[in-house]
Parts: C-alpha cells; structure tokens; sequence
C-alpha cells in the first residue's frame, strides 16, 4: 500500500494574527513586487524567521524541514505532520503537510507547490 506523501489538514479554526490583516498583506505585496522586477515566479524560505515574518508560523523543527513557498499567486506553508493543523491554523496562507513515510517528503512537498518556478 502506498501512503501519502503529502496532505492538508485544515483542520479546526484559523486564529487571530498578532499583525492586521493589512499589514501581513503589505509585507506580502513587497515581497512580491520585488519578485516581479527580478523576474522571480516563486520563492522558498526555510528560516523560522522568514517563515513567521510573512506567514506568521514559528515552528520548532525537532531534525525536520520546514519551508514557506511564495508565488505571486499563493503562499503556502510546508510542514511536518507531527504539527498536526496547527501551522494551518496559525498562518495566513495555505498549508501543505508532508508526511514522514519517506525522507524526501519535504522536498516532493516543494516540487508541488514550486514547479515550473523561476
């Protein structure tokens, strides 16, 4: 049987941000505006820093991966399944859970999410 690399679990109810709204969307804008002059289709953060910065999740990683994949469309959080929806529900964008069943899950998250990125 073959188990799922990756998955979504929205589950329970999006949380309050520390940040409005406007200014999550405006550190959001900048970051896109800057992509769109360099000609950039897609970006992957791994800092916990930028991550919170420009999705408002702090994770701690416990030896796994975590990333932030940006495009000029979507923001979209890839996470470990050990978070459960708690990545979903703290962020702003969307998330996109990998599961441990094979080492390289983090990056088959990223391959979806940032394909046929520049």
């Amino acid at each position: 049987m073959e188990q799922p690399k990756t998955l979504n679990l929205e589950n329970g109810e999006k949380l309050p941000s520390i940040f409005s709204s406007e200014e999550m969307q405006s550190r959001l804008s900048r970051l896109r505006e800057q992509m769109e002059k360099e000609g950039i289709e897609g970006v992957l953060f791994t800092s916990f820093h930028n991550i919170n910065y420009f999705d408002h999740f702090v994770y701690t990683a416990f030896g796994r991966n975590y990333g932030l994949a940006v495009t000029l469309k979507r923001i979209c959080s890839i996470t470990a399944n050990i978070d459960g929806g708690q990545p979903w529900r703290r962020g702003v964008g969307d998330n996109l859970v990998y599961t441990d069943w094979k080492r390289d899950n983090f990056f088959v998250g990223v391959q979806e999410l940032l394909q046929g990125s520049r």
